[in-house]
């Protein structure tokens, strides 16, 4: 899926199975809704590494080195 319109992968947000976040860099900016019906987003800086937590609901995000194709 090179131009990323299949619908991606749902994930659980766990340790287990932390929702991933795919970047050409060792960080990126995620903003969490953290609930269904929120207004708000929750925005903070996933670090390459281990899987982080969102500050406010701590659903699981894993940074995933992500090629550009050529």
């Amino acid at each position: 899926d090179p131009y990323s319109m299949l619908k991606p992968k749902e994930y659980t947000g766990t340790k287990e199975d932390p929702h991933i976040v795919p970047s050409i860099g060792n960080k990126r900016l995620v903003g969490c809704l953290c609930e269904e019906d929120n207004t708000a987003i929750v925005w903070f800086w996933l670090h390459e590494g281990p899987s982080q937590r969102c500050p406010s609901c701590g659903s699981h995000y894993k940074l995933v080195h992500h090629e550009l194709p050529h």
